[in-house]
């Protein structure tokens, strides 16, 4: 039977958890999912998160490319560009309804 994960891919995929194993980070990927785009102020009060903090969550989202940005005047509004987030985060979730652990 192959491996599930290919050993080429296992430093990727590490990466990848980590980054949506922090709290802050699934919120604001959990808003853009709902929202589509939203500035970092949107996300910031939608969350609870400082403009700050949530301004630094994003930028690593961004340099994983799990989000994008675009200028839109004075603002940045952000987006899920990677469509693996909300397929993993339907699995999780279905899991954890499910009473899966």
């Amino acid at each position: 039977m192959p491996s599930p994960l290919p050993s080429d891919l296992l430093d990727v995929a590490a990466e990848r958890f980590r980054l949506l194993g922090d709290p802050s980070r699934l919120r604001l990927l959990s808003e853009l999912m709902e929202r589509d785009e939203a500035t970092v102020q949107d996300l910031a009060d939608a969350t609870g998160l400082s403009h700050q903090n949530a301004s630094k969550h994003l930028r690593k989202l961004a340099e994983a490319g799990l989000v994008g940005d675009r200028r839109d005047g004075l603002y940045v509004r952000y987006r899920v560009v990677d469509p693996s987030v909300s397929g993993l985060c339907l699995v999780m979730c279905g899991a954890l309804r499910g009473g899966a652990t």
